[in-house]
Order: structure tokens, then C-alpha cells, then sequence
């Protein structure tokens, strides 16, 4: 662990309704007294212009909820890239972090977001930790985060650099993020950053009932994104939309033979 501090379920889909709240700018003051106080870069320092824009983009892409537009506000996302991208960190595209994996773009992780509903009191389960930028987002959102990478290299630059900005309410497991992480079980939202070929079981088992899952199903090349919400038995699966991302490697994913073939 780098940390500070059965049986199938059936599912069924359904026709999704999303609901927005009212759009609005973040408080600026508001935001720049955070990051003073969090030791973070200042909003007019090092690629404040870019981290501007990144807001309106979001705002632009219609993500509405004010916590996650602060959110991604508050968080310097070039602090958590590698130095040969980090004069990229602030456009919407994913960018290559080693080991062959990359950063989601920035406005399909607000959607997510947005799309979870998440709470202030809520513990969310996140399964691929990757750079450690969307964790540090959800940890401005959520009471506690829990992590798992399979990657240990990548699990202990996300942990470094979420301790260099005094993030707190963050635990990362070095493991199968396909099998979750029972101990802190259950959750009131899991997200899951890669594409698995089905939805993991282990995972549904872990949200609490009514709890909501991101997922990215479908092949190892595209996939759909789906939101699961736990019923009492089982779950609904709504398509969100198209999307294309790394495969799921794991037990209840794609196998490490399969993830590698050309």
C-alpha cells in the first residue's frame, strides 16, 4: 500500500436523463485563499492564463457544478506530469504519463464528476490512479478517496505529489483495482479510468445500495461509457456516450497478454 494517514449480479439498461444545475463562474478570492492556504501555486503564477482557460473550456463543455469547476480551479495539473508534457498540462487532451499509460482529458473527467453527483460527505473508490490529478480533484470533493494502481511507479509519483500540496484524504493500494478494495467497503461512488470488457462484478458488489459506478465497457480498442447504479439485488447500466481508453488489466479484466498484443 502507498498510503498516508461470489455471485453475478444481473443488470439491465435504461434510457439516461442527466440534469445540470445552474451554471456559474468560480468564486476567484475564494479559490486563490485555498491555494495559499494548501501551499499551492498561486492562481497568478505559472500558467495562470492557461488554467483560466482550462475553467472556461469546462464551462464551455457545459460542466455546470460550481464544487468541480473550484475543483479543477484549485488543483495544478502540471504537478502531477511528467516535465516533457507539463507545458501541455492546461490544454483538454490526454497526455502520456510512462509505462505506457496516460491522463485523461480534463473535460471527460469533470463529466464524470458531474455525472456521479458526488457529495462532501460521500467516499468515492477510484480504480486506476494514473497521475494522481483526478484524485486530487475528487479529494477537494469528497470526504475520502481511495485509490488502487497497479502500476507502483505510478502509485508513488501520484502519492508524492499529492503529499507536495498537503492533500490528506487520500489512500493509494498498489494492486488489481478489478477486485476494488473491500476494506473501505461500501462506497458511495467508484470511477474507473480504463476500458474493462465487461462490468466488474467485484466493483457493484462494493457500492453501497443506490451507489453509482463509472465504467468504460466494450472492447480493447473502444468502448462505452456506462453509469451503474446498485439496486438492491443488482444494477442498472445506462450508455453515456463513446469513448476510447487504456484496457482494464486484472482479474475481472482484461488479461496482461491480452493488453499487450499488438
Amino acid at each position: 500500500m502507498v498510503e498516508r494517514g461470489g455471485h453475478g449480479l444481473p443488470g439491465r439498461r435504461r434510457g439516461l436523463h442527466l440534469r445540470h444545475t445552474s451554471p456559474s463562474r468560480p468564486d476567484q478570492l475564494q479559490v486563490a485563499a485555498r491555494h495559499r492556504a494548501l501551499g499551492f501555486e498561486p492562481v497568478i503564477g505559472r500558467f495562470a492564463a492557461q488554467r483560466r482557460g482550462l475553467i472556461e473550456l469546462l464551462q464551455d463543455q457545459g460542466i455546470r457544478d460550481l464544487a468541480i469547476l473550484r475543483a479543477f480551479d484549485l488543483v495544478p495539473r502540471h504537478e502531477f506530469l511528467p516535465e516533457a508534457v507539463r507545458h501541455r498540462a492546461y490544454e483538454d487532451a490526454a497526455l502520456p504519463i510512462g509505462l505506457a499509460q496516460t491522463a485523461s482529458q480534463p473535460s471527460l473527467q469533470a463529466l464524470y464528476m458531474e455525472l456521479l453527483r458526488l457529495q462532501p460527505h460521500e467516499r468515492v473508490l477510484e480504480v486506476g490512479t494514473g497521475s494522481g490529478f483526478q484524485t486530487a480533484v475528487l479529494a477537494q470533493l469528497v470526504r475520502n478517496v481511495h485509490s488502487v494502481e497497479r502500476l507502483r511507479p505510478l502509485a508513488i509519483r501520484a502519492r508524492e505529489a499529492l503529499d507536495r500540496l498537503q492533500i490528506s484524504n487520500v489512500a493509494i493500494l498498489v494492486g488489481d483495482g478489478t477486485i476494488g478494495w473491500s476494506r473501505y467497503a461500501p462506497y458511495d461512488a467508484i470511477l474507473v479510468t480504463a476500458g474493462s470488457p465487461t462490468i466488474p462484478e467485484p466493483l457493484v458488489r462494493q457500492l453501497r445500495i443506490g451507489g453509482r459506478m463509472i465504467v468504460p465497457v466494450g472492447t480493447m480498442d473502444s468502448q462505452k461509457l456506462m453509469m451503474v447504479v446498485r439496486t438492491n439485488e443488482s444494477y442498472e447500466a445506462d450508455e453515456v456516450l463513446a469513448c476510447s481508453f487504456v484496457p482494464l488489466l486484472g482479474r475481472f479484466g482484461w488479461t496482461e497478454r491480452e493488453g499487450s498484443a499488438d
